[in-house]
Order: structure tokens, then sequence, then C-alpha cells
């Protein structure tokens, strides 16, 4: 059964939402190495029950009102039919994030946003 697997948070600035995160909560993070402008957030150890996610800058293509919870799916294709056949609307199409897999952003039939995340190492 999918699960949620991991979140993203949307940051105006993505230092002070780092801060705040990290004062309040004791949350790391660290800038991601790829080819986009993501920070990996890090809210406890594996010791712990819960998931880290990762932040981004708002911007026109990812405006992020909210945190998203993405969803771990064995195949975003198989996925996007089944969630537009419910009801649901693409948000943001299947992109691949290179060496981390193919993702796609949606909405809910109440508004709510959310992603699937198919892991692929080869993604390019």
């Amino acid at each position: 059964m999918p699960r949620v697997v991991h979140f993203e948070i949307g940051a105006e600035d993505p230092a002070r939402a780092e801060k705040f995160y990290g004062d309040v909560f004791g949350w790391k993070m660290k800038k991601w190495e790829g080819p986009m402008d993501y920070w990996m957030v890090m809210t406890g150890d594996e010791s712990e029950p819960g998931i880290n996610g990762g932040m981004m800058k708002k911007c026109e293509e990812h405006p992020m009102a909210g945190t998203v919870n993405t969803i771990g799916v064995p195949s975003v294709d198989e996925y996007v039919a089944k969630i537009t056949a419910a009801g649901g609307r693409i948000t943001v199409p299947k992109m691949a994030i290179p060496t981390v897999g193919y993702l796609a952003y949606f909405q809910d039939t109440e508004g709510n946003a959310f992603a699937i995340m198919e892991e692929d190492e080869s993604a390019a």
C-alpha cells in the first residue's frame, strides 16, 4: 500500500525557514547537491517514528501554499491514471529528479496538494 514517504515545505526565505524549524523543533537542513535549489530536512534519527522531508523556495511553478506530502508509488504513470480517474487534478506533470526518481504534483477532490514519487536512481 502506498504511504507518505516525504514532505515538502515551501519557503519565501529558505534561510529564515531553516532558522525557524531549527530553533523550534531542532530539525537540521542541508542544501541538496542536485541541479536545483533544494534543502533536505532531517526531523530526527532512524530510531524514532516519522519521516524526513525537503524545502524549496516558493516560485510560480511551485507556489506551495502549505506543506505537501509525497506518497511513494511503484509507478508514477499508473498512479497518474488512478488519480485523474478518481477526480484528482495534475498541477505539475511527471518530471525526472536526477538520481532520485520521478515526481508529479496534484490536487485531490478537496483542493489539497500532494505529490507522488517513483524511486528510480537512473532518472535523468
